[in-house]
């Protein structure tokens, strides 16, 4: 598994310290930025790792910016994104289990521990492939291939 992750200028230490916590773990982790406390537009990161999901570089995409909100409304826009700003371990689990999700937003006031508790989860939980699920992303899907 290949997971990519940025963040804005508010998240770059915890996201050296998740990209640490992950390669510990043994897992492919590609940083797509940014890497400075010059201030950035969060918008391109989240474009960014949306981007990179559809091209197939990486399976799934870790956000982290001042809330969370911003990177997962942006990332959001990409066609075949699904991206959900999780604040505890019961979101990370079901944003995968029933909604499929390719991408996590995560605020950066939130803790390390916490942050890699959430990544842990997401990372370990499965699509549960219900008929139901299928179902109601699907509609999502086909909403989106309108506009």
């Amino acid at each position: 598994m290949i997971i990519g992750i940025a963040s804005d200028h508010r998240g770059i230490d915890k996201k050296s310290k998740l990209i640490s916590y992950l390669r510990k773990k043994n897992i492919n982790v590609v940083n797509y930025g940014t890497d400075t406390k010059d201030s950035v537009d969060y918008p391109d990161y989240a474009f960014l790792i949306g981007h990179k999901i559809n091209e197939q570089e990486i399976e799934l995409g870790i956000l982290i910016c001042g809330t969370g909100i911003g990177m997962c409304i942006a990332a959001n826009k990409v066609k075949n994104i699904r991206c959900a700003k999780i604040d505890n371990n019961k979101e990370a689990y079901y944003a995968r289990n029933h909604n499929n999700a390719n991408v996590i937003a995560l605020s950066n006031e939130m803790s390390l521990i916490k942050m890699k508790d959430i990544i842990d989860i997401f990372l370990k939980a499965n699509f549960a492939g219900e008929e139901r699920h299928l179902r109601r992303i699907q509609k999502i899907s086909d909403y989106e291939n309108e506009l």
